[in-house]
C-alpha cells in the first residue's frame, strides 16, 4: 500500500523487491484490513475472487469460482454457503469471507488489522478459533490489535511500536501487561484512574435528568447526570446503550418518559433539537455517523458551526480556517495537511476530530458512545484526559464503553444496562478494578 523509503523485506528468505500489492501477494502475504473491503451485492465467491476469476472461453467460470471457493471455506472449516449474497451475512461472517479472500492465492503471511473490531465476544472467539487451524496449517499471522487481552489470549510473540519506531520484540511469557501498556502509552491508564480526582455525585447540581424513557431498545430509562460529572454506562452488547444515546440525541424517537435538562423539559424529535438543547454526541462509529470521509478535515471540525462561521450569507472561508487551526492546535491531531481528506487520517485522529467538531459547539451535555474504540492507547489517554479536563469545567457527561480501563479512568458513576433497562447504578468507590465492573455488568456477585 505505501512504498518503503529504506530497509529490506524477506519472505521466507527471499528478498521482496517490488513494493507493490501485487508482488507481496505474489510472495504469499495476504492482508485483512480494518475496514471491509467487500461488496455487498456480490456472493461469498464472487468477493473472494474479485479481480482474478477463473475464465473459460473468455468469460468468468462461475461453476469453478464457487467450487474452488468451497473448497478454501472447507480447508480453513469455515461453514458458509459460497453462493450467498455478502450483504445477507451476519458481521462476523464477513471477517471470515475477508480471511477466505486473503487466503485464496496461496497466502503463507496473513496481515490482520483490527479484526475484531466488528464483533461480538462469541464471534470474537470463533475467530481465534479459525487462527488456531491457520497457525496448525503452517501460516504465519501478523495480528494487530489495540487490545490487551485479545495479544495476550493468542500471541507468540510481541512488537511494540510506538511513533513509527520499533520499541520492544519480546516473547509474549518475557514480559508483562503493565509493561506493553506502559510501552505503548509511555504511562499506564491505570495511573490516570489513580490521579483523577473522582467527584461525589450528590455534590453537583442536577443537569440532566432522565425520567422512565422508553424508546427503541429502551425500556424505562431513568437516571441523572450531573454537571460535572462523568457517567459511565456498561452493559454486554445489545444491552440498549446504544439506543439510549440515540435517543438522548434526537435519533431515535422517544415514545415515552421525560428528558428534562436545567429544570425544563425537551422535546428530542431530532438532532437539531438536540444540539439547539445543548446536547451533542459522538457516535459509535466514527467513519459511517461521525465524519463525511471524502471532505477535508477543516470541514468536518466546522460542519457542525457552519451557520456561525457565515458572512453576508455564506461561508467565510477564513473564519472556517481560523476555527478549524484552533480545533486542530486544541486536541493536537495529527494532520499535515488540514485541506486533506479525512479518511486520510489514523484513526485515533479521525476520532480527535469527531470529539472536536462537538466539542466545538460548546455543549453542556456530553454523550460519548464507544469513544476509545479501534484507537491506539496513546489516545486513548487522551481522550481520558479531555473528559477529565471537561468535567472540571462543569460539563455533564455520559460515556458508553466496553472497555473497562477506560471506563474507570474517566467515571465518577457507572450505570448498568441489560436488556434495555438500567439494572444498578455504582458509584466509583464501589468499583476498584475491571473484574469489579464485569460482575456487575453479567449480573453476578463481587
Amino acid at each position: 500500500m505505501y512504498q518503503r523509503d529504506a530497509g529490506q523485506v524477506e519472505v521466507f528468505g527471499a528478498p521482496l523487491e517490488a513494493t507493490t500489492i501485487q508482488a507481496a501477494k505474489a510472495a504469499g502475504v495476504g492482508m485483512v484490513f480494518q475496514e471491509f473491503s467487500l461488496i455487498s451485492t456480490l456472493t461469498v465467491a464472487q468477493n473472494i475472487f474479485l479481480d482474478v476469476e477463473p475464465t473459460k472461453g473468455g468469460l468468468i467460470d462461475d461453476a469453478t469460482m464457487r467450487t474452488r471457493a468451497a473448497e478454501l471455506l472447507n480447508r480453513i472449516e469455515v461453514a458458509i454457503d459460497p453462493d450467498v449474497e455478502v450483504g445477507s451475512l451476519p458481521t462476523a461472517q464477513w471477517q471470515l469471507t475477508e480471511i477466505a479472500k486473503a487466503l485464496s492465492q496461496d497466502a503463507k503471511v496473513l496481515i490482520m488489522d483490527e479484526p475484531t473490531a466488528s464483533l461480538a465476544k462469541h464471534e470474537v472467539e470463533s475467530l481465534f478459533a479459525l487462527i488456531d487451524r491457520l497457525k496448525d496449517q503452517g501460516i504465519s499471522i501478523i495480528y494487530i490489535s489495540h487490545r490487551m487481552d485479545e495479544v495476550l489470549r493468542i500471541a507468540d510473540r510481541i512488537t511494540i511500536l510506538r511513533n513509527g519506531k520499533n520499541l520492544i520484540s519480546a516473547r509474549l511469557g518475557e514480559i508483562s501487561p503493565q509493561e506493553i501498556v506502559a510501552g505503548i502509552a509511555g504511562r499506564e491508564l491505570a495511573e490516570q484512574a489513580t490521579e483523577a480526582h473522582h467527584t461525589t455525585a450528590a455534590d453537583l447540581p442536577v443537569l440532566l435528568d432522565v425520567q422512565d424513557l422508553h424508546a427503541d431498545g429502551v425500556r424505562g430509562a431513568t437516571f441523572q447526570v450531573r454537571a460535572g460529572e462523568v457517567l459511565g454506562i456498561a452493559g454486554l452488547m445489545g444491552a440498549g446503550r446504544t439506543e439510549l444515546a440515540q435517543a438522548l440525541f434526537g435519533v431515535n424517537p422517544i415514545t415515552a418518559g421525560a428528558v428534562v435538562k436545567n429544570g425544563r423539559r425537551l422535546q428530542l424529535g431530532s438532532p437539531a433539537d438536540a444540539i439547539a438543547a445543548g446536547i451533542a454526541l459522538i457516535p459509535e462509529d466514527r467513519r459511517l455517523q461521525g465524519l463525511v470521509l471524502d471532505h477535508s478535515v477543516r470541514l468536518n471540525l466546522t460542519l457542525p458551526l457552519l451557520g456561525a462561521l457565515r458572512r453576508w450569507g455564506l461561508v467565510a472561508a477564513d473564519k472556517v480556517r481560523g476555527l478549524s487551526d484552533e480545533l486542530i492546535a486544541q486536541f493536537s491531531i495529527a494532520v499535515a495537511r488540514p485541506e486533506a481528506p479525512a479518511r486520510l487520517l489514523s484513526g485515533g485522529n479521525q476520532q480527535k476530530v469527531v470529539i472536536a467538531k462537538w466539542l466545538g459547539t460548546d455543549p453542556e451535555v456530553l454523550v460519548m458512545d464507544e469513544p476509545t474504540a479501534g484507537v491506539d492507547v496513546g489516545t486513548k489517554s487522551e481522550i481520558v484526559r479531555i473528559v477529565r479536563e471537561l468535567a472540571q469545567t462543569g460539563k455533564g457527561i455520559v460515556v458508553i464503553s466496553s472497555e473497562y480501563p477506560e471506563l474507570i479512568a474517566m467515571c465518577d458513576r457507572y450505570l448498568i444496562m441489560r436488556d434495555g433497562q438500567i439494572v444498578e447504578s455504582l458509584s466509583a468507590d464501589q468499583i476498584s478494578s475491571e473484574v469489579d465492573l464485569e460482575l456487575a455488568v453479567q449480573g453476578l456477585a463481587a
